[in-house]
């Protein structure tokens, strides 16, 4: 508060003592000679201390400009402050060997949108929905979160929506990912979401695509994202690290030979891609790019 008041005193100074230059000029510009209703010597001190002084204030004023924060600033570093509190906890509670489990339980959650209509996503709703069997297991993703949220919500308010995306992202980083960044501001339902929207894992590729494409994704980014598959026990390398294993190891088709382990690698769903030739191309593609990042 003592700080933004020096702000406005400095701005408050600097407009009247333009006001009192201003003023000198338009006398000038009147041929008013200073000779004429002769000010005192004191007022005669105070205008030239006065120039003086704007001088002084203009750079005062010019100094402080950085530090004098528009609405728009003050929201933002608000909204910065608060995700740091937000990650900062979640980072507490979480753990490379529980990331997976984060990781999917975004997606189950933002999964539910609809482009049509707008509706679902990620809005909290998978709180409601622990019981279906698309979401097997993820309770104990939730009381991971839960108890970071009570830590949060002692020092200011963080809907289910905005925790669990903050937490996807902090899963795909505390694993070698790439750093997500993530806006605040998700409210959340008071509702489950409409059942059958969830991608179901025995689906082919043709339905995978129509199955994203209602939310709004391409095909490539349906291969993309089905990539996160690199996280937990699925077969694809390491199950704590993210990187584009997933990618290499579909393209082998290691479910294909004699090995009877090789065929418990990956969903029904992911092995579907591979078998499309749109989808396969993107595979090709994504697993050559990451192969020449790493």
């Amino acid at each position: 508060m003592a700080v933004a008041v020096r702000q406005l005193v400095i701005l408050s100074d600097f407009r009247l003592a333009q006001q009192l230059i201003d003023s000198r000029h338009d006398n000038r510009a009147r041929n008013v000679h200073p000779h004429i209703s002769p000010p005192s010597s004191t007022t005669k001190v105070y205008v030239g201390s006065a120039f003086y002084s704007c001088q002084r204030r203009d750079l005062m004023f010019m100094l402080a400009l950085p530090f004098i924060q528009s609405p728009q600033q003050r929201a933002q570093a608000s909204e910065a402050s608060e995700l740091s509190v937000i990650q900062s906890e979640i980072r507490k509670v979480l753990s490379k060997s529980k990331a997976a489990a984060i990781l999917r339980l975004a997606f189950h959650d933002a999964g539910t949108f609809n482009l049509s209509d707008s509706s679902g996503g990620m809005n909290g709703s998978i709180v409601y929905e622990l019981d279906r069997p698309e979401n097997a297991g993820l309770s104990k993703a939730i009381k991971i979160l839960d108890k970071a949220k009570r830590e949060i919500d002692d020092i200011q308010h963080v809907s289910w929506a905005d925790l669990i995306s903050v937490a996807g992202a902090e899963a795909v980083s505390l694993c070698g990912g790439p750093a997500i960044p993530i806006k605040l501001g998700r409210f959340d339902t008071r509702e489950p979401d409409p059942q059958g929207r969830l991608p179901e894992e025995t689906l082919d590729a043709s339905d995978l695509k129509r199955c994203f494409l209602r939310k709004g994704f391409s095909t490539q980014e349906l291969v993309a994202l089905s990539g996160a598959h690199t996280l937990g026990s699925k077969g694809f390398g390491n199950p704590n690290v993210f990187d584009n294993s997933y990618f290499k190891i579909l393209i082998e088709k290691p479910w294909a030979s004699s090995d009877g382990m090789s065929s418990m690698i990956g969903l029904p769903s992911d092995r579907a891609l591979v078998e499309d030739d749109e989808c396969s191309k993107f595979l090709y593609i994504v697993s050559y790019y990451l192969l020449n990042l790493a």
